[in-house]
């Protein structure tokens, strides 16, 4: 029998995001292509186009087309850490669309989802720090939910 190697090549796509404005918002940093996927519940090849325009973000997926606020992005460890401008934006964001101080059960979603696809323990551990810097935006209820997500993942991986 013969085996053919296959050389590991680098997978190279076009991204999604179109910058359509001069001025970018500065939440422009938590905007990503697997965020939006996420959020809507869709697969990466099924999204089209993501235009970050000065105040909204514009998705046009299969069976998607709309308008994001960008404040309903969570932020992300590949952008810089969060500074407090951008937690007023947030707060401002949640206080006039759901009444509330508290981040929404998206976030809660997303960060369980990157504690459970951490590729090695030190991504773990930098999403852990991330969620530390955060936790004034979250629930008590969500904090805790992600306190076992994580715990159960740093267990995994300490152990196997």
């Amino acid at each position: 029998m013969v085996s053919t190697l296959q050389a590991k090549t680098l997978l190279i796509r076009e991204s999604k995001l179109n910058h359509k404005s001069s001025v970018l918002n500065p939440l422009v940093k938590f905007v990503t292509e697997e965020t939006v996927a996420l959020l809507f519940n869709l697969k990466l090849g099924e999204i089209y186009r993501i235009d970050c325009w000065r105040h909204v973000v514009y998705v046009y997926a299969k069976g998607v087309s709309r308008f994001v606020s960008y404040a309903d992005f969570p932020p992300i460890l590949d952008a810089q850490t969060p500074i407090p401008k951008d937690f007023v934006r947030w707060r401002k964001r949640w206080k006039n669309r759901w009444r509330t101080q508290q981040a929404p059960e998206f976030w809660t979603l997303f960060y369980k989802h990157q504690f459970q696809q951490a590729a090695t323990k030190s991504e773990l551990l930098a999403w852990g720090k991330l969620i530390s810097l955060l936790k004034s935006l979250l629930s008590v209820a969500a904090l805790q939910q992600l306190r076992k997500v994580y715990s159960h993942e740093k267990y995994f991986w300490e152990n196997f």
